[in-house]
């Protein structure tokens, strides 16, 4: 049975349906597309990491910016220098090839008419014959580059019967001629008329110089000469010059970088000399000098550099020695006390324990004398404590402890004196705080921070929050008092300091409390924060790493209420 008409092959030599060419067309073009963009977003990348790093060098070394400096202005100014040479040198070789031309057209008429005025020609035939004769013979230059081409044409204003050929030399025909030169002459014959224009020479256009006039011809009236004089040569000339101009200005711009780039060196090295010792200097190496030489003002520099740092030097070790005397005083000092204050406080106790005996008014000095003693007591203490920061005795016990039963002990601990001054202290801990601490230094930051919270707070609530993460423990003492104002959260922890001087100690503090917190923070490698605004209260953040011995990047807790962690 025969095949029908209708059928079509199928299987792997079929051809494509056009909804399927179509489709491979578009994602071809998709992926086309995507390529292009992945490629331009590349190229974006890498223009933009060559800026910025050149952004980057040209803000920190003073050297690429002088040289870099210099450079730039040594090319504006050779540019500028180079475009009115150029352009001075053009001009006068145009104006040259104009004079000449005026000079050797004249000159060449002359003859022509010269040559007109003596010849025995009658009819139009002869006188085409002299006029060819002319033309070849004296008009057209030799050689395969003529200098110069000549067309001959009938006058305007001949009206003469005999009428010769329009005659042209070196293949140019009368339309090279421009109308407007020919103008020129039919408006005044008389003179000689020039102008500066193009033609097409083997197919490019070149600048010529058009020059215009005209002979008598027996018995066939005047025609006009125009003499044509391309500025091949000027071109020629003038592409020597713009290279010449461009390689001496190159040349000369890469001498001006490096001369640029030898005399900053001599200067920036010094200085960077310097900046090195400096640097030096600052880390504690007070032996440090700038090597100097010479007479110069560099070596000026070395040698006021060197003077101040022996200075500087000694007045560091001036002030080391009294920091150690006044150091070994204190410490001497508090020690020295212990005994007689061991004795006062015997007798002290005493005659307080005796109070009930004595009349009214003896009975509270004993009352007074025995809180004193207990201020005195603690100063001592917090004044050993700080002698041995001082000296650097300082060493921590670190042990793996829950914050929250230590913040828990300092709040019972405290919690007298909340009820006298009507606060309520509440503990905000989403979890367990677990941190490898000295128990007992943070405990003494943390009772600092309650109980300053609970005297300042002006009988209003005391918040706790406690939180762990991202390697580091915060604790955040909130409270909603008098606050503080502008400069005095940084001024807090400075020993003995007091906001208001006048206002009286109800609770017998030393005013190094804050000043032990802070070191005692530091010993862990943990940071103490304050933040306050008057009349909304203050917050107090420590921060500690939950590993001994690691460092801080962050804190899971903010320290102000609008800050994010």
């Amino acid at each position: 049975m025969a095949d029908s008409p209708t059928a079509r092959p199928t299987g792997a030599g079929s051809a494509p349906s056009p909804a399927s060419s179509s489709a491979t067309a578009a994602r071809r073009a998709q992926h086309f597309g995507i390529n292009v963009g992945r490629s331009l977003r590349s190229m974006g990348h890498a223009v933009g990491g060559v800026v910025a790093a050149l952004t980057r060098t040209w803000r920190r070394s003073l050297q690429f910016r002088v040289v870099s400096t210099t450079v730039v202005l040594g090319m504006i100014v050779v540019s500028l220098l180079g475009s009115y040479l150029y352009n001075e040198i053009a001009t006068g070789l145009e104006d040259q090839r104009i004079e000449t031309s005026e000079y050797e057209a004249r000159t060449l008429t002359a003859q022509a008419q010269d040559r007109w005025e003596t010849t025995t020609a009658s009819n139009a035939q002869d006188l085409n014959l002299s006029a060819i004769d002319i033309m070849k013979s004296l008009l057209t230059p030799p050689g395969p580059e003529p200098s110069r081409y000549v067309i001959m044409l009938r006058g305007v204003k001949n009206t003469e019967q005999i009428q010769l050929n329009a005659l042209e030399s070196g293949g140019l025909g009368v339309a090279a001629v421009p109308q407007e030169i020919r103008q020129k002459v039919a408006a005044d014959p008389t003179h000689q008329q020039k102008m500066v224009s193009t033609i097409l020479l083997d197919g490019q256009q070149v600048p010529a110089v058009f020059v215009g006039t005209g002979v008598e011809v027996p018995r066939a009236g005047r025609y006009d000469l125009y003499y044509i004089y391309p500025m091949t040569q000027e071109i020629q000339t003038m592409s020597l010059i713009s290279t010449a101009f461009t390689i001496a200005g190159l040349t000369l711009i890469a001498l001006v970088g490096a001369v640029a780039w030898v005399v900053t060196r001599l200067v920036v090295t010094p200085v960077r000399r310097a900046a090195e010792v400096s640097e030096r200097l600052a880390s504690g190496k007070l032996n440090e000098r700038m090597p100097s030489r010479g007479e110069d003002d560099l070596a000026l520099l070395g040698t006021s550099f060197n003077a101040m740092a022996d200075s500087l030097q000694s007045q560091i070790r001036q002030l080391e020695g009294l920091s150690r005397v006044q150091q070994r005083f204190v410490s001497d000092v508090s020690h020295e006390l212990r005994t007689p204050l061991t004795t006062i406080r015997m007798a002290g106790d005493l005659l307080y324990d005796s109070r009930a005996d004595f009349e009214p008014v003896a009975s509270r000095s004993a009352e007074l004398l025995q809180g004193e003693l207990d201020r005195f007591e603690s100063l001592l203490s917090d004044l050993l404590e700080i002698s041995r920061f001082d000296a650097g005795a300082a060493a921590l016990d670190p042990a793996r402890v829950d914050l929250r039963g230590t913040v828990a002990g300092v709040i019972a601990a405290a919690q007298p004196l909340a009820d006298r001054r009507g606060s309520t202290v509440d503990v905000v801990a989403p979890g367990p705080v677990e941190v490898e601490v000295d128990e007992r230094r943070v405990e003494r930051i943390l009772r600092n921070l309650v109980v300053n919270a609970i005297e300042h707070g002006e009988g209003k609530p005391v918040t706790v929050h406690l939180r762990a993460g991202d390697g580091s423990v915060a604790v955040v003492v909130e409270d909603h008092g008098v606050g503080l104002r502008q400069g005095e959260a940084s001024m807090v922890f400075n020993r003995f300091w007091r906001a208001d001087p006048a206002r009286a100690r109800t609770t017998g503090g030393t005013g190094l409390g804050l000043a032990i917190a802070l070191e005692d923070a530091r010993l862990h490698n943990g940071w103490l924060q304050a933040w306050g605004e008057p009349g909304v209260g203050s917050r107090f953040r420590l921060t500690l790493p939950q590993r001994a011995g690691d460092s801080l990047t962050s804190s899971p807790l903010p320290l102000s209420p609008g800050e994010r962690t």
